[in-house]
């Protein structure tokens, strides 16, 4: 998708369809005032009649207008006027777009800049509106046809010329991360059979190729068995897919800074192993790779912002199959940390796998180490599929993360880490137990990475509940990509 800023007035406007908005009590934004005018007051006679109330994410189609160059207008509702939230903002703008979808017109223009949004400002609001909009046109084509290929190629966000300045700073935040959301979608949506560990690094090896101050490199599974990466091995074991360590390097910022450590894991199938999950929505685990794929996604988005800073991104890949050399229930694994752990559930591989790749991040000597991963379902039961979970042994890291969340509306809600979960991961034969019962899954779990993480600051993000949806309209989110971009891109100033 193409998106622009353009300064031109409405009268002078030549488009296909124009978005303008509108509030509850029949009042209207300033664009809507102005093309009101232009139109002989169309716009108020329907909104009179009661067309469209104004309430959030309501939005009208007008197919004819007495207006030469602007064939269609799209009415979109905000709320009140003067209290319109963040997140009200982005969820009119979801249902602008799908308005704009379903009328097939190949050009839109965006006058919603006028909308005045509550601890916001125009960059803000530009950045938005590319990343809902791109969000909303996105189609999975990989594996199947698409008979209705969308026809929408240019969006065009209409500014005064005071505003030019920090939308198109908002623009160029927006389509990089938008950018990125969709290459973490793209990666995720793919089936197990496609997107292998190999897969996974191929398109990690692509990309650095894409830009000069990116390298990669992939330690193959002779690499981390010479490292002591038994904890990770052992979830390999029962694959006939080759496990993959990949190691994406950013140098973006000064030679000496110490770099910004991101992990993602990258389980590209996870059957549970021995302990085998129910069949019944199976076929979803071909996520339990959104980590690693969101960690491609944000470093595609650094870099394309040239943000000046040191990332380092680390994604561990394997399968987690039945099979009759997988590790059983019982076995005990030797970490890369030298922790002996014991695996009382198969299940439990995501944990497994990161340990050793948070024990391998030392050598990097990082400022900070963030890991995304699908890693439990106790964090559904805890917060459902709106925040994504957060863990942390550094308040201070913790509340950058929080702060971030809140500006890229990409919720995170932080849980605790307290000794007394440690209670629970204790071991008759080993260091550790991989589980530590029902009770409190996702911070146990957090407990257990915890455990080898001690050198740092360090914080795991559980998006096991909002790296996709599940139902009628499954799919990919791309969630942490927002959040992450915008931590890195407050943290370059």
């Amino acid at each position: 998708m193409d998106y622009s800023i353009e300064s031109l007035s409405l009268d002078k406007l030549q488009s296909d369809c124009v978005l303008v908005g509108v509030y509850e009590n029949q009042q209207l934004s300033p664009a809507a005032t102005t093309l009101d005018a232009l139109c002989g007051g169309l716009i108020s006679k329907l909104i009179s009649r009661g067309d469209i109330k104004g309430k959030t994410a309501e939005t009208l189609l007008i197919n004819n207008i007495p207006h030469a160059n602007i064939e269609r207008v799209i009415l979109v509702g905000f709320g009140e006027n003067g209290k319109v939230t963040r997140k009200q903002y982005r969820k009119a703008l979801a249902a602008a777009i799908k308005t704009v979808k379903d009328s097939k017109v190949k050009s839109a223009s965006s006058a919603l800049l006028d909308v005045v949004v509550e601890k916001a400002d125009i960059a803000w609001q530009a950045r938005q509106i590319v990343e809902v909009f791109n969000d909303g046109i996105y189609q999975y084509s990989a594996t199947k046809k698409c008979d209705d290929k969308l026809p929408l190629q240019t969006i065009r966000l209409i500014a005064n010329d005071s505003q030019i300045a920090l939308a198109n700073s908002g623009l160029q935040q927006g389509v990089a991360i938008a950018q990125g959301v969709e290459l973490t979608k793209q990666l995720s949506d793919l089936p197990g059979n496609i997107c292998t560990p190999s897969y996974l690094a191929e398109q990690a090896l692509a990309l650095a190729g894409q830009h000069a101050d990116l390298n990669c490199e992939i330690l193959e599974e002779s690499d981390m068995e010479a490292l002591g990466m038994g904890s990770f091995l052992a979830v390999s074991r029962g694959s006939r897919q080759p496990a993959k360590l990949i190691c994406l390097n950013y140098q973006g910022g000064d030679a000496n800074a110490k770099p910004i450590v991101l992990i993602g894991k990258g389980l590209t199938f996870d059957a549970g192993g021995i302990s085998l999950k129910p069949g019944l929505g199976m076929d979803e685990m071909k996520y339990d790779m959104c980590g690693g794929a969101s960690v491609l996604g944000i470093l595609r988005a650094a870099t394309l912002l040239n943000l000046k800073l040191n990332i380092v991104g680390l994604i561990p890949s394997s399968e987690n199959l039945p099979d009759g050399d997988a590790n059983k229930p019982g076995d005990i694994v030797t970490s890369m940390a030298g922790k002996t752990i014991e695996v009382l559930n198969t299940d439990a591989e995501g944990r497994l796998i990161l340990c050793d790749t948070l024990t391998y991040a030392q050598k990097f000597d990082p400022e900070v180490v963030i890991d995304m991963a699908t890693l439990t379902g106790a964090c559904i039961v805890a917060l459902g599929r709106v925040p994504s979970g957060l863990f942390g042994n550094d308040d201070e890291l913790c509340n950058d993360l929080l702060s971030a969340s809140e500006t890229a509306c990409d919720a995170v809600w932080r849980m605790p880490i307290w000794e007394e979960y440690q209670e629970q991961l204790k071991s008759n034969f080993a260091d550790l137990a991989n589980i530590g019962g029902p009770d409190g899954g996702s911070i146990t779990a957090a407990c257990f990475l915890a455990n080898f993480a001690k050198d740092y600051r360090w914080a795991h993000i559980d998006i096991a509940g909002t790296a996709w949806r599940t139902g009628a309209a499954k799919g990919a989110t791309g969630r942490p990509v927002p959040l992450l971009s915008q931590y890195l891109i407050n943290r370059a100033g």
